[in-house]
């Protein structure tokens, strides 16, 4: 019998109880692995233990996986109309939204995401995104066609079948949404592998499924690291598909894994270095907030932050001296003090690893304007940091930090920035701030990116499409085009008549 984890939070934002199953969640039952393997959870505001949970291996992703066949075979997919897929899904977004305080504070104490900004948003996403694709199940349709030899010629959307869903540490159940909802809708049963780290939210999102009256074996629930269960999962000769959202090089990895197993088809949403060009007319009062949350939100933990500042000469010597003096303001804190604009890393080890960048910055002769420690307390803290003067092959150039850490660079002309934007190897998002619309609309054409925003902050929307390009990665989450990455598109030729 696998254990629960609860425990009662008296905080100025939330004071109440959460509870969780820390086992795994496969068949629609919470079990123990198989080999009892478990694995600790810290809270990265203090680094403390927080609690254990089990961690897959290869035998419970097997298990995970014929769970998800047999409910595809007999309680889902075909077996189940359009309609009542959508019916589940809106209960399902009642119970997040019925459960979005405790959610919120589960992702604030496992996963160190501030719990206002998870409540307000995060939560809401889910939801959101639910009702979006409960919307969409019975309208993703096929095509007749008219053909020279009067054949009956359609086309339909056939779901894959088994997806193996894998998601990071960073939004860990907005991100698991973005890839679970489409893949229901359509049909599909999912082998969800969170994070090791932050594993709670799916989990807790595993007891609301049950809740919501899905069959069992629609979604299981499997915590396990990449090494162990990731690489069971896209190497599963019984998984049709593979939505992964990490690191690039993981990201190769998982397609190696693919190409040498079933030819599996694969979603990556891979790294970013975003770029942010300001001109020269850009309203600051509008560029500050927005470029200074792409910078350091979620403490810099963000796919999509524009951590490549450039801006135009004309206000370089005005823009930079705010940014810097900005972050006194900036106020870093536990995710639950409502103070706290950002909170910490997410482990020792991203601590580590942002500091090593750091530290390389200042080695590659880059000048260091503000920030660049770790904060004396308690829990995994880096002060938001900025850099200028760096050389254009130094890692925090070139590189995700994955930190709080971003460089500001000064460019003459429009050709100008957008060669050095260009000059990377990913192509996630782009900002561009100015107040001419033919600008905005020039610029963002020739930018190399799978998103372009004009005048904000990466903000996502569940009707829009969002994917890289470059080694940010291929295919799409969000919108209708993610219906397409978890569906077949079956061609039917039909005579009709005498031959």
């Amino acid at each position: 019998m696998a254990a629960t984890f609860s425990t009662t939070i008296d905080s100025e934002t939330f004071k109440g109880s959460v509870s969780v199953n820390t086992g795994l969640f496969i068949g629609g039952k919470f079990v123990e692995a198989i080999k009892q393997t478990t694995i600790d959870l810290h809270n990265p505001a203090d680094g403390s233990v927080v609690t254990q949970v089990s961690l897959a291996g290869k035998e419970d992703i097997d298990a995970a996986v014929d769970a998800a066949h047999a409910a595809l075979n007999s309680s889902w997919g075909a077996h189940v109309p359009a309609h009542t897929r959508a019916k589940l899904l809106h209960k399902l977004a009642d119970l997040v939204e019925s459960h979005v305080d405790e959610l919120a504070a589960l992702e604030c104490l496992n996963a160190g995401r501030n719990y206002l900004q998870a409540k307000n948003h995060d939560i809401l996403d889910v939801s959101a995104n639910l009702r979006y694709y409960a919307g969409w199940a019975d309208k993703h349709h096929g095509q007749t066609v008219e053909t020279a030899d009067g054949r009956l010629a359609y086309t339909r959307h056939e779901p894959i079948g088994v997806c193996g869903i894998i998601v990071p540490w960073n939004f860990p159940i907005m991100l698991t949404m973005w890839k679970v909802a489409p893949a229901l809708a359509t049909g599909n049963c999912v082998v969800l592998k969170p994070s090791e780290l932050t594993p709670l939210t799916a989990l807790k999102l595993a007891a609301l499924v049950h809740e919501a009256g899905f069959p069992a074996g629609v979604l299981n629930v499997v915590p396990g690291t990449g090494a162990g269960a990731g690489q069971a999962l896209t190497e599963h000769m019984r998984v049709g598909k593979v939505s992964f959202t990490g690191s690039t090089a993981t990201g190769r990895a998982v397609m190696a894994a693919a190409a040498r197993s079933n030819l599996k088809r694969v979603t990556l949403e891979l790294g970013g270095k975003s770029p942010a060009i300001v001109f020269d007319d850009a309203d600051l009062a509008v560029s500050v907030p927005e470029i200074l949350k792409s910078l350091f939100a979620h403490s810099g933990q963000v796919c999509v932050a524009g951590t490549r500042v450039y801006i135009q000469e004309g206000i370089y010597d005005t823009l930079v001296p705010i940014l810097v003096g900005a972050l006194g303001a900036f106020a870093l804190g536990d995710g639950f003090d409502p103070k706290a604009v950002a909170g910490p890393l997410v482990s020792q080890t991203q601590l580590d690893r942002v500091l090593g960048y750091i530290e390389a910055g200042k080695a590659a002769g880059a000048t260091l304007l503000a920030g660049g420690s770790r904060l004396d307390r308690p829990g995994y803290f880096v002060a938001p940091t900025l850099f200028t003067d760096v050389p254009p092959t130094a890692s925090i150039m070139t590189e995700e930090i994955f930190g709080p850490v971003g460089v500001l660079v000064k460019f003459t002309t429009e050709a100008e920035a957008l060669a050095l934007a260009n000059a990377s190897d990913y192509g996630l998002t782009s900002q561009v701030y100015t107040q001419h619309l033919e600008r905005a609309v020039r610029v963002t054409r020739a930018l190399q990116a799978g998103n372009a925003f004009v005048n904000m902050f990466s903000m996502l929307c569940p009707q829009m499409p969002f994917g890289g390009t470059k080694q940010s990665g291929f295919g799409k989450h969000l919108g209708q085009a993610a219906l397409d990455e978890y569906t077949i598109l079956k061609a039917v030729h039909i005579r009709v008549g005498a031959a």
